[in-house]
Formats: C-alpha cells, sequence, structure tokens
C-alpha cells in the first residue's frame, strides 16, 4: 500500500527545505567572515599600508609626502644626497650566511634523522619527542641558552680548559666575524626536529608495495631513496623549503638573544635591520622600504611554488 502527500503539504515542505540548504551554504561564510575580515585587514592591509610609507618622507610619525624611490636608492646606496643605510649591505651578506647554512643543514639532518626513524628502530617512541623538543621553546629561550653555552667566560670554551686543553679556544659568539655563525647554529637545532616530523610523515606516506617492488628488482637501499623514494617526497621538499626560508628572513629574537642585541651590528639582519630603522634610528621609511623588500623576497619564493602545485592539481 502506498500513501501520496497532498499537495498541500509538499508546497509547505519546500520553502522549508530551501531555507535549511541556504541556511547550511550561509553558515560557514558567516563563521569565517571574521577572521576574513580581521586577515584582510591587519595582514594585508598594513602591507599595503608599509608599501605606501616607502615611498614617503616618513621619519619617527608617519607621513603622506611622496618621495618617490628615493628610500629604496638610499638603501642601496645609489645616491648620496643623504648617508646611506651601510648596514643593508651587512644584513644582506649575512642573509646569504645564515639562510643558506639554516635552509641545507636544517634539511640534511631533517631528512637524516627521518630516514634513521623510518627504520622502526628501537626507542622511536622516546626519539621522536627528544627531536621535536627543540621546537616547543621560544627562539629567545634558545638564543639565550646557547648564547651561554657559547660564551667563552662560562661556556663550552671554559669546560674544555677545566679539562685540561688550554689551548682550546671558540669565541665565536664575542667575534664579530663569526656571531651569525652562532646565530646559524643555534636555529638548526631548533628546527631540524621539525623538519624531521615533515620528512618522518612523507615518509610513512610512501606505499610500501612500490619499495617491495624495487626489493625484488634488486634495487639498493640506496638506489631506493635515490631514485624512488626521495622524488616521490618532492612535494614535502618544496614545503620545508618554503617554511625554512620564511623562517630564516623573519628571524629577529633570535639574533638578539644569542649576540646580546646585535653589538655593533656585526649579525645584522633584514629584519633587525627593518626595526632598528623604524623603532629606534626614527626613519620609518627606510625600514619600511627593507620590509617590502623582504615581503617581495619570501613573495618571489612562494608565488612559483603555490603556482606550481595548483598547475599540478589542475592537470
Amino acid at each position: 500500500m502506498t500513501t501520496t502527500l497532498s499537495p498541500t503539504v509538499v508546497a509547505t515542505a519546500q520553502p522549508r527545505l530551501q531555507i535549511r540548504e541556504r541556511l547550511q551554504n550561509i553558515l560557514p561564510k558567516l563563521v569565517l567572515a571574521p577572521s576574513f575580515l580581521l586577515v584582510l585587514v591587519f595582514v594585508y592591509g598594513f602591507n599595503l599600508w608599509t608599501l605606501f610609507l616607502s615611498f614617503t618622507n616618513s621619519t619617527a610619525f608617519a607621513t603622506t609626502k611622496l618621495v618617490g624611490l628615493l628610500n629604496y636608492q638610499r638603501l642601496w646606496n645609489w645616491t648620496f644626497e643623504t648617508d646611506p643605510p651601510s648596514n643593508w649591505y651587512t644584513a644582506i651578506v649575512n642573509m646569504g650566511i645564515f639562510g643558506g647554512l639554516y635552509v641545507v643543514f636544517c634539511l640534511f639532518l631533517g631528512l637524516t634523522l627521518a630516514i634513521l626513524l623510518d627504520q622502526k628502530i628501537r626507542g622511536e617512541g622516546i626519539l621522536r619527542p627528544i627531536y621535536l623538543y627543540p621546537l616547543a621553546l621560544s627562539f629567545i629561550v634558545t638564543g639565550t641558552a646557547w648564547k651561554l653555552f657559547l660564551d667563552p667566560g662560562i661556556g663550552l670554551e671554559k669546560a674544555v680548559h677545566d679539562w685540561g686543553w688550554t689551548s682550546f679556544k671558540f669565541d665565536w659568539v664575542v667575534n664579530p666575524r663569526m656571531m651569525i655563525y652562532c646565530v646559524a647554529i643555534a636555529g638548526i637545532w631548533q628546527t631540524s626536529g621539525f623538519v624531521m616530523a615533515m620528512f618522518l610523515a612523507g615518509l610513512r606516506g610512501v606505499d610500501g608495495e612500490i619499495i617491495k617492488a624495487a626489493q625484488i628488482d634488486g634495487a639498493s637501499a640506496f638506489a631506493t631513496y635515490r631514485r624512488i623514494i626521495l622524488p616521490i617526497m618532492r612535494p614535502v621538499f618544496l614545503s620545508a623549503l618554503i617554511i625554512l626560508t620564511h623562517m630564516a628572513i623573519k628571524s629577529y629574537d633570535l639574533v638578539l638573544s644569542v649576540t646580546g642585541k646585535n653589538p655593533g651590528g656585526a649579525a645584522e639582519l633584514p629584519s633587525t635591520f627593518m626595526y632598528s630603522y623604524t623603532f629606534t634610528r626614527n626613519q620609518m621609511a627606510v625600514g619600511s622600504a627593507s620590509a617590502v623588500i623582504m615581503l617581495a623576497t619570501i613573495a618571489a619564493i612562494m608565488v612559483p611554488y603555490l603556482y606550481s602545485e595548483l598547475r599540478e592539481k589542475g592537470r
């Protein structure tokens, strides 16, 4: 026996279904709207404001008087009308040293640790938290700890002298030429565990049948990783590279904590340069110009990556 709904009941139910569908479509947008507006204003809005300030003559306070590319000319020493901020070249060189060491060693150590843990060794559940623990610390804590550890008067050098090796010398943290390497050491120590976790997740996601097939064909472990596993993990490599480059460019508190407020600008980075000229030397326009260059550098790395990812998904 079948029952049929009257036209009145059907006509009443249809608007209710339409209202429910509209609410289901609108509700996620309403929930995300406040976050979207905050990001739009406090991220993109302030980025545009910084870009505008880089074309003005702002000093301690923001002004709207435009001066064109004068601040960028001063930054790169293209004009001699005013004293050029020569620390910018030091910041660029240090960025190359710090960024190169930071990215390369974090990738190498992270991948090595991930491969070792992927062998399902005993105590893996204990080793993983040990490697990840530095990431739980702030850069201030990490930098202060390494500053004390490398201090010649109370740290590693003094300990080795107390053990009888009096000719040992390790004064990088107080040597202006070597300070930036100490910053790199502290950063690598803190971030390598995070990269290890990314690579380990990628390794665990590789299909085991592919590895078994390679082993049956007689491929060695080195050849399996080099020709099969690592190419499959290309997206993980790109993601780690983007994150590490971003962290290297914006490093600020790590420099100040390791070097003791960066005496003489020996460990100057673009981030410390921007802060110094904006808030200490009252040259907001020059600081804004350096911030725009930092943003452009990050965009130059991220945009090709996002383009390649979207292109692959489109295929």
